[in-house]
């Protein structure tokens, strides 16, 4: 062991003749470990909630949503059929968009229809599963088409399942300038919950071919949703379709489409590690007063040191170990701490959040370790920057002035 280190740790060690630097020294060091464990848990919520996000997002949404500038498809399968050869892609599937009124007997809403085919073989993901499942395994019924309502289009609407509603559907009447409503009365056949308040209360699921008959749209479609094996790459895959399809169409990543809400999450997570920070180095400020009132306790041992042949380095690392070492303790409490109260958010849920407000009921945890290795190496960072002024000031100190001082 160096013995710049050894005379460090006695220094840490040893009584000081004045309390009020130990004391100094335990608030320095409880500093960062409140420092690191409250930025700790900040940053596992929001980097849970950007995971949590992306994984509801992505069981609703298609990865790549292709469709027609003039708004209808009318060849839907050739074009199917060619993004299903392209690679890197899991399936294609054609849907229909269109906004619609549901009325019932207690309740008027709008909404917006999602009308999809039943794929060849079930999709992966849990939600489009139970979604396929419950639309097409039961016998359809033209004159009385079965849909899936969001849970809180159920709420508003008060109704559930098995009751009957009407579906109000905007068309063209006889002549071009008058919108006629049409009523289709729909039997839903179940309720859905996403997890997303907004597309609960927003959408409906019902049946490609039934929805095309409703809304006398023949043989064409809104478009096609896209699903890859490498969801981030999405946009090259985009670029690539617009490039073999042609600028008759567009195409939409779903990190695109999600792009202001994502920016907004990396933003709020770079403005939580700039504020939470800012209690790390509150701590390194004490660090630093500690340390000099430390210097100055010690300058009859510095004198002594340096009339023995220690040079300036020596005795700057003498404390810059000392800041090394409050803040690897500080930031090592802070783990532990940090860790403990993550598990107990995660397993005991003790937060509860408005649905309506927020995209979760609970605060979601998530633990990045590039996350904890940037608070770890910057706490630590922090604390040993804090001791390079009272370490300088110690190694630029005169034998004859420190023995003076020492007095």
């Amino acid at each position: 062991m160096p013995f710049e280190w050894f005379i460090g740790y006695r220094y840490l060690r040893a009584k000081n003749r004045q309390s009020f630097i130990a004391l100094i020294t335990f608030l320095s060091i409880t500093g960062v470990t409140v420092g690191v464990m409250t930025l700790m848990t900040v940053i596992a919520v929001m980097t849970g909630t950007e995971h949590l996000l992306q994984k509801k997002i992505l069981a609703i949404q298609p990865h790549v949503l292709l469709m027609h500038h003039s708004r209808q498809m009318s060849d839907y399968e050739s074009i199917t059929n060619r993004v299903l050869e392209m690679k890197g892609v899991q399936s294609a599937t054609p849907f229909i968009y269109h906004q619609v009124m549901f009325r019932s007997a207690r309740g008027i809403n709008g909404a917006m229809i999602n009308a999809i085919s039943k794929p060849p073989q079930l999709p992966d993901e849990p939600f489009r599963r139970d979604i396929t499942q419950k639309l097409f395994g039961l016998p359809q019924n033209n004159d009385q088409p079965g849909i899936i309502l969001g849970n809180e289009l159920a709420n508003r609407l008060n109704v559930s399942k098995g009751d009957t509603i009407y579906m109000i559907v905007p068309k063209n009447g006889p002549y071009q300038s008058k919108i006629v409503p049409q009523m289709q009365q729909v039997k839903v056949v179940d309720i859905f919950v996403s997890g997303l308040y907004e597309y609960d209360k927003n959408f409906a699921f019902i049946d490609l071919k039934q929805a095309q008959a409703i809304l006398d749209m023949d043989q064409r479609v809104s478009g096609i949703e896209i699903k890859l094996h490498e969801i981030f790459e999405a946009e090259n895959f985009a670029k690539q379709l617009l490039e073999q399809l042609g600028y008759s169409f567009w195409a939409r990543d779903w990190m695109r489409m999600n792009r202001n809400l994502f920016s907004s999450l990396k933003l709020q997570k770079a403005v939580m590690y700039i504020i939470f920070s800012l209690i790390v180095l509150v701590a390194g400020f004490s660090i630093t007063s500690s340390l000099i009132m430390m210097v100055i306790e010690k300058s009859k041992d510095i004198a002594i040191l340096k009339a023995m042949g220690a040079r300036k380095a020596n005795i700057r690392n003498i404390f810059v170990f000392n800041g090394l070492i409050i803040g690897i303790v500080g930031t090592a409490l802070g783990l532990i701490f940090g860790l403990a109260l993550c598990f107990l958010l995660k397993h005991y849920q003790f937060v509860e959040l408005p649905q309506d407000i927020y995209f979760f009921s609970t605060l979601p945890i998530r633990l990045d370790w590039k996350d904890l290795s940037i608070i770890t190496s910057g706490t630590i960072f922090i604390c040993v920057l804090s001791a390079v002024y009272p370490a300088h000031r110690a190694a630029s100190m005169l034998p004859v002035d420190g023995i003076r001082i020492g007095e």
